[in-house]
Order: C-alpha cells, then structure tokens, then sequence
C-alpha cells in the first residue's frame, strides 16, 4: 500500500444496520426506541458473545448488505496488504457511547474484532469520534471518559495497539456558532481531551493522536498549517498530528513535487516545534476568561443574524451562487442534507464556498468585532481590557493565530462587488436591511483588529501576501461582476427553456467556469 486508508459513515447508518440485525436475530425489535444505557448495556451484552448476528439465509436490506460489505472489504484488504493498509473507522456525527460500540459490533460481525470483550478482544480498526458540532464539540471528553469506563474497553484498546484517534470537524461548529466561538469550542475540547488521555497514557500507555478535519477555507479550519500546528493547546500534539488537505489546496501544495516537499517539511517542522519546544503550561486563566467571553458575545451576534434575522435564507439563496455551486460536479454529495434550504441542513462546503465567490467570506470573521465592542465595555473598562486583548496577541499562539487568520479573511473581501451580488436579491428591503447589517459588523471586524494588533491595514504584517493579493485581483475583480450578470440572465430565463437549450448551456458553462476561476484566484476556498 502507499498510504493508510480510513474508512468513515455517518452515525444513523450504523445505527440502522445494527437495529435490523437485532431485528432480524429476534435479539431486540426496535432498537432506535432504546434509550442510550440501554444501548449500552445491549451492545456491550453482544461484545461479551462469540457469536454472530447474522442469520444464514435471511433477506437484509440494501443498506444492511452494503454497510456489511464495507467491513467485509476492509478484512480482506488487511489480510491482502497488511494491517497499516486500513487502520482507521471515523464514525461521523458521534453523539453518544453507542455509536462507537456499534462499530464494534459491526467490526465483530466481519471478523475484524476477535475475542469476547469480557476476556481477550482485540480490534483491527481504530474506532474513531468525529465531533464536529458545537453541541458535539462540548460533549467529547465526557464520550470518551464514559467510553473508557466501559469494562473492557481500556484492555481491549491496549491490546490493539494502545493508540486512540479523535477526529474534530471544523465546518459544522462554524456555521452552528460563527469563526470565533467555533475555534474557542474547538480549543476547549483539545484541552478536554488531552487531560483525559494524559492520564490514560500514564496509567495505561494509551496514546490519543488528534485528527483535525480541516478545509481550505479560514471558517473551515483553513489557513498557514505551520501556524495552526503551533496554536495548539499544549500538550496535545505529542510528536504526531493528522489533518486533512481538501479542495484546491491540494493541487496548490502538492501538484508540483518541489512545492509538496517543501509542504510536508513544514508540517514536520510545526510538529517537531510544538512538541519539543512548545510552551508546556496552558494558557492563564485571564486568557481563557476573556476567550470564553469573546465567544459568547460573537456567537450571539452571529446567530442573531444567520439563524434570527426573517428572510436571510431567501437572501442567502439570492446573493451567493449557492444555487449554482449545487449543481457542479465537484462532489459526491449533495449541497444539503435534507430537500430543504434550512441553514441547519446545509453542507458546510457549499455554505463556505458561496460566501467566498461574493467576496464576503462572513464564516471567516462574523461577529468578532461585536464580541469585541461587548468585552471592552464602557470607558472605565476599555482601557484596560484592550491592554489585555494586546498581550493576548502578543503572548498566545492561539489567538494570535485566529487574529491572522481573520486579517488574511478581510484582505480577500470586497463590499464594493459584493454589493452587485446583493442586487440580485429581489426584496430590495431585505437586501438592504441584511447588507447594512453585514456591512457594519465588517466595519467593526476592522477596527477590532486594528486595536488590537496596532496595524492600520490589512496584512501589514505579511507583505508578501499583500503583494501577491494585489497583483492577482485586478484580474479577480472582472469574473465576479462577469459571474453575477451570467447568474442574473440564468435565473430570468423563460421558466419554459429546456436544460439542453444551448443558449442555457452556454449560461450554466459560464458561470461555472466563473466560479472556477474566482476560487483559484482567491486561494483557501475548498
């Protein structure tokens, strides 16, 4: 093999498969009905059973059979190429205990968990939590804490290998809560995790190799990886770390040997630094105090305008290409979960990818300048809680980080060509009433940064960037006021023409190839 391959399925369908060969077994009629310690007691009871599930001769269902499947390939691919050839099951949407016994069990019925739980049970495949919203993110350690107090489950890790992957989802905490209150989430939960699994190593050698689910852009954990590798909490990288490349990141690091190379060594060089020469004590607690009020503050106003304000979903539809980007062929998956436009439901990428082709980029700095404007108050405090913000900048890779990463955002914005999306909005109150909204708190964003870090432009302290922002947008500039008029001729075509006229296939191709280039001139989009 060239490179360990994970495996990864969302939580419900585990769920599903497991309830119908319960069903099916006559063991248990209607699992989804039970409530979580009842799951665990029943999983746990067939964990300490040699026997399989399965019912020779039975009809399961589509979905049974190719989830089975899955497992099924995964054993013959380890005994084909060996055992680091598939290593890691990431359960996507883990809410609770259960969905990482059900791996097991599923992992027990293919043959690739051995023995009994109660006695000698080793498991092939690392069982691996992806927590990726807010809600999830604030439950992970206390998951893996019940997890680990499961009788068995401490031995059985340790006969496996002694390694425990966690993977953390940075899209869906950022549009549940906005940029700030998103990473702040993330953060806490590292902290979480890395004191739990401390103890566990001492006391059992257990190692937790953090997994960090990170897209192109800034409000999907994007940005310089040699700076996020660094803002780590202490103690939680440990000489290794795993993250994703995603998008067009891929292509831009890794397309040309050289630039890979040099990509990779970079990574290393983070690892190596926040390992040996990483500050070993966590941040103090005036620090984190104003962090978590920071978050709050910005997470209200983030919520009041994407899930509170009447008819922002309408006006989301209206002046992204969200529309358009659904129907590209870039993915496997739909732009949305459900047939619905609720925000909830929206997939993270396409949410992301939307505001960055307008030129707003708001997942990647909404709310921060009113959390800032909160936490300093009136006059008689805001001397001193700037003075405080500054040596946050100064002293904590962690908020210096997101700082940086918040400057780089508002340097790729533009509110004048944004302004020309908005106008394809066609409640002209509402496009103004939410653009005025927006236009203020990115106002706010720029004066917070500005007072905090000293610098009265944007990217002062990266000039190369700047310099590189500054040759490639003139010729940026020209395909977004292109793509807007190709999206307004597309949406007013007659409701009778025909998907393979020509003239709509010339629209459709150009604005796709618009939003082609938008993203290669814009860089951190994926």
């Amino acid at each position: 093999h060239l490179a360990t391959m994970d495996l990864r399925q969302s939580s419900d369908k585990h769920e599903a498969v497991v309830a119908e060969l319960l069903r099916v077994a006559r063991l248990e009629p209607d699992y989804a009905a039970l409530d979580e310690p009842a799951r665990r007691a029943l999983l746990l009871r067939l964990l300490d059973d040699a026997r399989p599930l399965r019912v020779r001769g039975a009809e399961y269902s589509a979905l049974a059979t190719s989830e089975l499947e899955v497992f099924e390939t995964a054993r013959e691919g380890r005994e084909r190429y060996g055992r680091e050839a598939l290593r890691h099951y990431i359960i996507s949407h883990t809410e609770d205990v259960s969905d990482l016994l059900e791996v097991l069990l599923l992992q027990k019925e293919a043959g690739l968990l051995r023995g009994t739980l109660d006695r000698d049970a080793t498991a092939d495949l690392i069982v691996v939590p992806l927590f990726e919203t807010i809600g999830d993110l604030r439950q992970a350690a206390a998951i893996m804490r019940a997890y680990y107090a499961l009788p068995g489950i401490t031995a059985m890790v340790v006969r496996s290998g002694a390694e425990q992957d966690v993977m953390l989802g940075y899209s869906d905490s950022n549009k549940d809560g906005g940029f700030f209150t998103s990473n702040w989430e993330l953060y806490r939960t590292e902290v979480a995790l890395g004191e739990f699994f401390a103890t566990l190593h001492r006391e059992h050698g257990i190692r937790m190799r953090l997994f960090h689910g990170r897209g192109g852009t800034v409000g999907r954990g994007g940005g310089p990886s040699y700076q996020a590798i660094l803002a780590q909490p202490p103690g939680t990288v440990n000489g290794q770390i795993r993250l994703t490349e995603q998008g067009e990141v891929i292509g831009s690091k890794y397309a040309n040997p050289e630039i890979g190379r040099r990509n990779l060594e970079t990574l290393v060089a983070a690892t190596l630094e926040a390992t040996l020469l990483h500050p070993t004590k966590s941040a103090p607690k005036t620090f984190l105090d104003a962090a978590a009020r920071l978050s709050d503050a910005s997470f209200a106003a983030y919520r009041a305008l994407v899930y509170e304000t009447p008819g922002f979903v309408d006006w989301f539809f209206a002046a992204t290409p969200i529309r358009e980007i659904a129907e590209l062929n870039i993915g496997s998956r739909p732009a949305s979960r459900k047939a619905t436009r609720a925000i909830e439901d929206l997939r993270a990428i396409p949410w992301s990818f939307s505001w960055g082709q307008c030129r707003l980029a708001l997942p990647g700095w909404y709310g921060f300048g009113s959390a800032v404007e909160a936490f300093l108050g009136d006059e008689s405090t805001q001397a001193a809680r700037l003075e405080l913000l500054q040596r946050m900048y100064r002293q904590w890779p962690f908020f210096r980080t997101l700082l940086s990463n918040l400057d780089m955002v508002l340097a790729k914005t533009d509110l004048r060509i944004a302004a020309r999306y908005v106008e394809l909005v066609e409640d002209k109150r509402a496009a103004k009433r939410v653009f005025t909204t927006i236009r203020a708190e990115w106002e706010r964003v720029g004066r917070a940064l500005e007072q905090i870090t000293g610098e009265a432009s944007r990217l002062q302290s990266n000039p190369a960037l700047a310099r590189s922002i500054e040759h490639r947008f003139p010729y940026l500039d020209p395909l977004n006021h292109l793509q807007v008029e190709l999206m307004r001729r597309f949406r007013q075509r007659k409701p009778d023409a025909a998907a393979d006229d020509p003239a709509v296939a010339r629209l459709q191709r150009g604005i796709h190839i618009s939003i082609n280039g938008v993203a290669a001139g814009l860089r951190n989009t994926g």
